[in-house]
């Protein structure tokens, strides 16, 4: 127990608001003296700082034990002192599809030249701002947490562009691969954020002490909301370190909130979030604590909903101040499908394989329900595929049609295993629940399909002797 309450970890302690008539100086020297009290290893307190808000909110990160944070907690005018948590960036399954979750290279080609380095393993954080038109209505600054920027991207292209708004307050900071002439009238400010504690170790897809985007995903949802494409916005992009899936420390993400609202953006535009199975209380969560303020000065806040669904209970950033923003679709279909030999019909399927089955010769087609074995009674599994069920002589060397549901006992990857391990060549899965990217396979023929589809199957092989 001594020793839990003594490991150091790094701790968000929330404030609430800037007290009236408190300049940001006075406000970090009150978070020291409040982190004087508590600390007794006789280090200086400057040095368990990670983050300071003193702007649009008042509180502090700082790397403190268990019992410290206690102490804290505690304390007169303290809100919440809460354990940073790892935000994950919203993209779909391609990091995972790809595999790529350690170090890479990453060719970028601007204007005949190509930018190229390696990402490194620190962990940091960045932001950017822009304008999109020289027009004197279209000066929205839109500020955006993310991963950083790349600004080589024609996205943001200054070409034609008007003054940077007069309002605005924000800088253009240095760092590595990214210098301040790296911002101009369209892209018009970036800053980023050191990082420590867990934060940094799970901070694998980071690119170091940097603006610079080398993830991808914040020069995407930059160029989305203020791109070249778009009239009458700027840009401002915040981010904090990215790891597999992209990782953000929820105590950057608040110093991107604090620095937004002193810079002078408009609207923040968020896309990462809380695990959907994680739902902390909105004083322990740095994006509704962040945005909560923001709203109180004027600023939107948008927040993307999460890639979890489409089950319920999936959205994130649901924080009443908070525009949360969801997709119905995606923009992306992984086509796999089945053509029915008689008629040589296509059957629109979807997953992610490479097998090596050809396109030509003619395979066999069986239903679950058919290759059932004779030990087992419950046609209904034998119809679902369930291990044990199947007669292993039946689907050697055929395609075996197999239903699934939320009701079924085995995962769908494991009843593919069971098939390839009894002879089967291939296999076809009736699934209306999967929604989301297609699933991924890899070396063995598999494709998804609707019920409607699948009544499209059933009508061939009820209406053909035999059938391919």
């Amino acid at each position: 127990m001594a020793a839990a309450a003594n490991r150091l970890g790094v701790y968000v302690v929330y404030l609430g608001a800037v007290p009236p008539r408190t300049s940001p100086n006075i406000l970090q020297q009150t978070h020291l003296r409040l982190i004087g009290a508590v600390l007794k290893r006789g280090q200086p307190v400057e040095s368990v700082v990670v983050q300071q808000y003193k702007y649009a909110f008042s509180g502090f990160a700082a790397r403190l034990s268990a019992a410290e944070a206690a102490a804290l907690r505690r304390k007169p005018g303290v809100v919440s002192v809460f354990a940073d948590p790892v935000y994950h960036l919203h993209t779909t399954r391609s990091w995972d599809f790809l595999q790529q979750q350690t170090t890479a290279a990453v060719d970028v080609k601007t204007g005949g030249s190509a930018h190229r380095r390696r990402r490194s393993p620190r962990a940091r954080a960045a932001a950017a701002s822009a304008s999109t038109s020289s027009s004197p209505t279209a000066d929205t600054i839109i500020g955006l947490l993310d991963s950083g920027v790349w600004p080589e991207s024609p996205s943001f292209d200054d070409a034609g562009f008007g003054p940077v708004p007069a309002r605005w307050k924000g800088v253009c900071m240095a760092g590595d691969d990214f210098n301040s002439s790296s911002c101009n009238r369209k892209l018009i400010g970036a800053r980023y954020y050191d990082v420590g504690g867990e934060a940094k170790r799970q901070s694998a897809r980071s690119s170091g002490s940097s603006p610079r985007d080398e993830a991808g995903h914040g020069t995407h949802t930059s160029s989305t909301a203020a791109g070249n494409a778009v009239t009458g916005a700027s840009y401002y992009g915040l981010a904090a370190g990215t790891a597999k899936g992209g990782g953000a420390p929820g105590s950057a993400i608040l110093a991107g909130f604090d620095d937004a609202v002193a810079d002078g953006v408009d609207v923040i535009s968020v896309s990462l979030g809380a695990s959907p199975y994680f739902r902390p209380d909105f004083s322990d969560d740095p994006i509704a604590i962040g945005s909560f303020h923001a709203v109180a000065k004027g600023i939107m806040v948008v927040c993307s909903a999460g890639n979890a669904g489409p089950d319920a209970a999936t959205v994130v950033n649901a924080a009443p101040w908070i525009l949360t923003v969801a997709a119905s679709t995606i923009d992306r279909y992984f086509q796999s499908d089945v053509v029915l030999g008689g008629n040589n019909t296509a059957v629109k399927g979807g997953a992610i394989n490479f097998s090596n089955l050809n396109k030509s010769p003619k395979y066999p087609l069986i239903t679950g329900e058919s290759a059932k074995s004779s030990s087992v009674s419950d046609t209904e599994s034998a119809s679902h595929c369930e291990p044990g069920t199947l007669d292993a002589s039946k689907i050697k060397g055929k395609i075996v049609l197999c239903h699934h549901s939320r009701n079924s006992d085995t995962p769908k990857t494991e009843k593919v295993g069971e098939l390839k391990s009894a002879g089967a060549v291939g296999a076809v899965l009736v699934d209306d629940l999967e929604k989301a990217v297609a699933t991924a396979y890899i070396d063995f023929p598999v494709t998804e399909i609707t019920s409607n589809a699948a009544a499209d199957i059933h009508k061939y092989i009820s209406s053909t002797r035999y059938y391919t």
